[in-house]
């Protein structure tokens, strides 16, 4: 599986994380399924409030109007365009997850009135020069969670010392 991050989602995550400062903050991830393991984030919710310098509770309901417009805009084709998971961030600590994330990712996959096959957890911060760091878990049921490969389509994101590719380099996309 790879995670891909659209230019509009990467400038919009670092000015949220720009106005959040050292507070957590988070939302969902809304994606394009672009075929075989491999998707767009092409648009994310965020939620404020509910974060401290090292928490970050999601509100599910606080979501809900911008996954409507989504599946509306979408033309509610949910095989091609769907929720991917969750992120949040991490200002003052690494962006990998933590205990909880992965008990709290873990227990949204296994439960079947939630209805997805896996789900994805971004956690990120803003690093030096105000770049952006991400990490990217995988979460399958019954499955060991996985680290994800993540690009973006402007240029590569720093993951746990690693620089992913430019898609247009792998893929051979231009969006």
């Amino acid at each position: 599986m790879q995670l891909v991050l659209t230019t509009p989602v990467v400038k919009r995550l670092q000015r949220e994380l720009r106005r959040a400062r050292r507070r957590e903050i988070g939302g969902l991830l809304l994606g394009e399924h672009l075929g075989g393991e491999l998707f767009s984030v092409v648009d994310i919710s965020v939620q404020r409030m509910g974060g401290t310098d090292s928490c970050f509770t999601r509100a599910p309901g606080a979501h809900q109007d911008q996954l409507e417009k989504f599946f509306t805009d979408t033309g509610r084709d949910y095989a091609r365009f769907n929720y991917l998971g969750e992120w949040h961030s991490h200002p003052g600590f690494e962006p990998i997850p933590s205990e909880t994330d992965f008990h709290t990712m873990q227990s949204l996959v296994e439960d079947p009135e939630v209805g997805v096959n896996f789900a994805v957890l971004l956690i990120t911060k803003l690093g030096k020069r105000k770049h952006l760091e991400a990490t990217v878990t995988a979460f399958r049921a019954n499955a060991t969670p996985i680290s994800v490969p993540l690009l973006v389509e402007s240029g590569p994101v720093a993951d746990d010392g690693f620089t992913w590719k430019w898609l247009s380099r792998l893929f051979g996309r231009n969006r």
